[in-house]
């Protein structure tokens, strides 16, 4: 029997159900890291599941910052009305809105970046690379990894979340899509800067 005090705590953390804050502990036999582990890959999975699923409902969410010289604007979709004015969906929309206000993406996901932008930042750390005077062996690879930070740094769902940088935006999104039960997609963001 899962420890009542456990359980709560995990429920708190998580906004997940009781039952299943329940199973968590139980399966992680009392270790609440374990369980905090065993949801989060049950919400991935549960995300891979609805990640086909039709997301036609959503909501616009807007975020000025207090200076009145930062604002962003997200289209958050999910599948149904019900979904989309829950406060679980809210809270996520404007979860998203301060990261984006905060980390300033260009993208939302990595398949977003044209082309070009790619070979010209190509073309850009190999030069940096080449005036490191590093051997040729390894400059591919310093190219490699600059390219993987940019995608990183440039993409909303690849970014780290800026309140938990253990897990990323993409990550902090399936968390939700467990909560809910459907199909969350981030489909655009305009940021405005003055």
């Amino acid at each position: 029997m899962a420890d009542l005090e456990l359980v709560k705590k995990l429920r708190e953390e998580t906004s997940i159900s009781l039952g299943d804050c329940k199973k968590a502990i139980e399966e992680a036999n009392g270790d609440l890291e374990k369980a905090r582990e065993i949801l989060k890959k049950r919400g991935a999975a549960v995300a891979a599941k609805k990640a086909e699923r039709e997301a036609g409902m959503g909501i616009i969410e807007a975020y000025v910052h207090s200076n009145k010289k930062l604002g962003v604007m997200l289209q958050l979709a999910c599948e149904t009305d019900f979904v989309s004015l829950s406060d679980d969906f809210q809270n996520l929309a404007h979860e998203i809105c301060l990261q984006i206000a905060s980390m300033r993406p260009l993208y939302v996901k990595e398949e977003e970046i044209p082309e070009d932008v790619l070979k010209e930042i190509t073309e850009t750390y190999t030069e940096e690379a080449k005036d490191l005077g590093k051997a040729p062996e390894l400059l591919e690879g310093i190219v490699k990894g600059k390219i993987e930070k940019f995608k990183k740094e440039s993409c909303l769902l690849s970014q780290p979340w800026v309140k938990d940088n253990e897990k990323t935006v993409k990550d902090l999104i399936d968390e939700y899509i467990g909560k809910v039960g459907e199909n969350i997609l981030v489909k655009k963001f305009v940021t405005y800067e003055f």
